[in-house]
């Protein structure tokens, strides 16, 4: 295992497909004990099963976590199981992309709980239900977008800049509490969801454009995480962490 986890007890959101489910999958190998979030039963169960298949510990946990009492429901449930509760990845997200004029309130608001309520919520599960004595963490998903302007994105990217805020605000005001708050900011990763919105034209024109010549891996952006979350990354909190080749830091 890259990192010993093997006593951490972490929450993922997001956690039954793409990125998330990857994160989950390898916190699990490295020892955490998970909780497989996700608004898709069926995916939230496919993941748990194929994680303690492997012999690694995993619970499901189904619902909505744009919902405060929803994601506090599952948190504290799965606090009832493992005892406590040490980290939450923040990897839900709901995704639309619109010209500003076609912008709709429903699509918008939707993108905005999962995007910026649940991990607000997240934040105070943790606290509720965390160990004092114990370091904690929270890692929430960023992206480039944040950072550079893409059309028909406006939205998105608000809720993207909105995580890098809250990310660096909650990092100092929980890092007096042993919490470490920072945020992953994946770059071109063609998952399942992903290449719902991103054509093979689309991916080829950021291959060539990212300095290490290759697209982004899951396991490159779950083995971020991962550090972060371990006893090596104690002394990090606040970070906004590229992992994208180095795309975000090319000219053109």
């Amino acid at each position: 295992m890259p990192f010993d986890l093997s006593d951490r007890v972490i929450l993922v959101t997001g956690a039954g497909r793409g990125l998330g489910r990857a994160t989950a999958e390898l916190l699990a190998q490295s020892g955490a004990t998970v909780g497989v979030a996700d608004i898709d039963a069926e995916t939230a169960r496919a993941a748990t099963v194929a994680i303690t298949q492997r012999g690694d510990v995993a619970h499901a946990l189904v619902g909505d976590v744009g919902e405060r009492e929803v994601f506090l429901r599952l948190a504290a449930d799965f606090a009832r199981r493992c005892g406590h509760i040490d980290g939450v990845v923040n990897a839900a997200m709901w995704i639309r992309y619109d010209p500003i004029q076609d912008v709709r309130p429903d699509a918008m608001d939707r993108m905005l709980s999962v995007g910026v309520k649940a991990p607000v919520w997240a934040a105070q599960a943790l606290l509720a239900h965390r160990k004092s004595a114990r370091s904690c963490g929270i890692v929430n998903f960023s992206s480039p977008a944040a950072d550079q302007g893409y059309p028909n994105t406006a939205i998105y990217a608000a809720v993207k800049g909105a995580i890098n805020t809250l990310t660096r605000t909650l990092a100092v005001e929980l890092g007096r509490e042993g919490i470490r708050v920072n945020a992953v900011t994946p770059g071109a990763v063609p998952t399942p969801g992903a290449r719902a919105i991103v054509d093979e034209a689309g991916y080829e024109l950021r291959r060539r454009k990212t300095p290490l010549g290759r697209l982004g891996r899951e396991e490159d952006i779950a083995n971020a995480i991962a550090f972060l979350f371990s006893r090596e990354a104690d002394f990090i909190n606040g970070a906004i962490l590229h992992v994208d080749g180095g795309v975000s830091i090319t000219a053109g």
